[in-house]
């Protein structure tokens, strides 16, 4: 086994204090890479943050280019009162301000707000039914939509109409999601559950995205495949060799400076960099031009930029269609970001505050124009675990980054340069991450159990199913009254919405035991069986993460008693003496490549 060079960065656990938590000390120094998802003292200094973030903002693009592009693409010149780009730039600024607000006070975990995948599905089966597409497929390249130019076909001025239907069920589904938090739906939902609902959720949340991501690819298949092959290699292969930050210095044995895994870090940066200067090198540049339009230098997104969101019965299906799958997707990116920062689930107050700030975010988003609403993003989870580094402090520069970009439209089209095979590639590297995590969770329960294979299989299966099935068929679903065929139409085909559904409710309903489903045994039933085995002292240290900040908490008492779901339980708040922590004092939760802690023993976290 290779030893790490000297002062490498070593990953710790440490408490609400900023001391080192007391770790057994292992038999062998162990490969950095296998350190995944510990805190370490200290914060990433902020070169290597706006690095970090900066990778966010390019996850975040894939996001956003794939949402926009299949529901805008192909438009002729004039189809729009206002320019695609003022669009993604609206968008972005709401995912700025909604990411800002969800780190600061809402489920405080380092989580990255984008216009989510589940907000798509409804706006196209709201849009469809006016507008009819025609498909065509131009050799090797990507799916074409154009608008249908036969008889009985709609006008382009229906375009804007339709637009504005869409952001008006943004702005409902984004109400729901407020009211849903405020009154503590998700609390009494969250403690039912366990492993067996949150592994089908990300296994299909992972599977559900290989149709856009092949639509990106296929624009140039040697592009992507020279992307993904670049970030297996610098996440996996390289991953676990350690450079210093100055490699042109000559080393010296005093020399205190901390290595650093940066192959491992710039696991997105340094692919994309390179395959984008090659493609444009070789004039390869696969740039959508329907982004391309001209934008000005300087813009302030405000509501009714262009016209109020349009509420119809139709745009009310499908905002409660955005909202419910929307919920479950980001009730899922909580339990997922909780399991790889080695915390707890998390708490019931996170989880309604949580979706409460993502609600008012997707009303942002709808009020400004924008047609697609914002919620926590997989794919940026999975940045996280495939770069094993993050904190608080990445988080609020994204969200400083995205306000940036949405006040300069022009800005915002330079991510519309990046061709369309590096965005496919990055997401689907970013995707295959999250449903690896989800195949990671079915150890915490009892995966040989029948009952166990049975809801696992069944729920992802039929998630996969049903969606296809509802695609291809030939007559589509008509109950004979439009709002109630634009609701059905949205739920039947959103993957994550039935795979948490259905997991939901076999789980709950098919008799199991405790340890069988993979809870814990004398603990409230949304700590899993990992949970039990930690101290008690380490279970409540990590919980504090949860807590607002300590200016927020003052207000607590202020807030009527129907809202107080939103606030800590007085036995949850506090450290085990009873004192809050303070604000800072837990800012980064995921390792932060800084300074040695002075005085800290070199103890290293043993993988579970």
């Amino acid at each position: 086994m290779s030893r790490s060079p000297p002062n490498a960065i070593q990953l710790r656990s440490v408490g609400s204090q900023g001391t080192m938590a007391s770790l057994p000390q292992p038999s062998a120094v162990q490969n950095p890479s296998s350190h995944s998802w510990a805190s370490v003292c200290g914060s990433p200094p902020w070169g290597l943050s706006c690095l970090l973030a900066l990778q966010h903002i390019l996850v975040l693009a894939s996001l956003l280019c794939a949402s926009h592009l299949l529901l805008l693409q192909c438009l002729p010149a004039g189809g729009l009162s206002s320019s695609p780009a003022q669009l993604l730039a609206s968008s972005l600024f709401s995912c700025g301000v909604s990411t800002a607000l969800q780190t600061w006070m809402g489920s405080r975990l380092p989580l990255i707000q984008a216009p989510s995948l589940e907000f798509l599905i409804p706006g196209l089966v709201l849009t469809s039914q006016k507008l009819p597409l025609t498909t065509r497929t131009p050799g090797n390249s990507s799916l074409v939509l154009r608008l249908c130019g036969g008889p009985g076909c709609h006008g382009l001025e229906l375009w804007n109409t339709s637009l504005r239907e869409v952001s008006g069920a943004v702005v409902v589904s984004g109400l729901l999601q407020v009211m849903l938090g405020l009154f503590g739906g998700p609390g009494h939902l969250f403690p039912h559950c366990g492993p067996l609902v949150l592994a089908p959720s990300l296994v299909v949340a992972g599977l559900s995205a290989h149709r856009e991501v092949a639509l990106f690819c296929s624009a140039h298949w040697g592009l992507a495949s020279l992307l993904i092959l670049l970030m297996v290699v610098c996440s996996q292969h390289l991953g676990a060799r350690l450079l210093p930050p100055h490699p042109w210095r000559r080393a010296s044995t005093s020399s205190t400076h901390t290595h650093i895994p940066v192959f491992r870090l710039l696991s997105v940066l340094i692919p994309v960099a390179c395959v984008w200067i090659i493609s444009a090198l070789l004039g390869l540049s696969i740039t959508p031009w329907e982004l391309s339009a001209e934008a000005p230098w300087f813009w302030l997104p405000h509501p009714a930029e262009w016209d109020w969101p349009l509420l119809t019965p139709r745009a009310l299906a499908a905002g409660i269609s955005m909202a419910l799958a929307a919920s479950i997707s980001s009730l899922g990116c909580y339990a997922l970001c909780g399991q790889l920062l080695h915390l707890p689930s998390p708490p019931p107050h996170a989880c309604s505050r949580g979706l409460s700030l993502e609600g008012l975010g997707s009303v942002l988003a709808g009020l400004l124009g924008s047609p697609m609403g914002t919620a926590s993003s997989f794919p940026n989870v999975g940045t996280v675990s495939l770069l094993q580094a993050g904190s608080r402090r990445v988080a609020h520069l994204v969200g400083l980054l995205c306000v940036v970009l949405g006040l300069s439209p022009r800005l915002v089209q330079l991510i519309t340069t990046i061709p369309l095979p590096v965005l496919g590639g990055v997401l689907g590297v970013t995707q295959a991450v999250v449903l690896s995590t989800g195949f990671s969770s079915f150890h915490l329960a009892d995966i040989d159990s029948g009952r166990n294979v049975f809801i696992v299989g069944f729920s992802i299966f039929m998630a996969l199913l049903l969606p296809r099935w509802f695609r291809e068929a030939p007559v589509l679903l008509s109950t004979g009254w439009s709002p109630l065929d634009v609701l059905l139409r949205s739920l039947l085909t959103e993957p994550i919405f039935l795979a948490g559904l259905l997991g939901f409710l076999l789980e709950n309903t098919i008799p199991g035991t405790q340890l069988e489903r993979g809870l814990g045994q004398g603990l409230p039933s949304s700590f899993t069986a990992q949970e039990v085995r930690m101290p008690q002292k380490s279970r409540e240290k990590p919980a504090q993460e949860y807590e607002l900040p300590f200016s927020i908490q003052n207000l607590c008492p202020c807030i009527p008693h129907p809202l107080r779901c939103l606030c800590p339980l007085p036995e949850d708040s506090g450290n085990e003496e009873g004192v809050p922590s303070e604000p800072g004092e837990t800012a980064d939760l995921l390792p932060g490549f800084g300074e040695q802690c002075p005085g800290s023993s070199r103890e290293e976290l043993r993988s579970q």
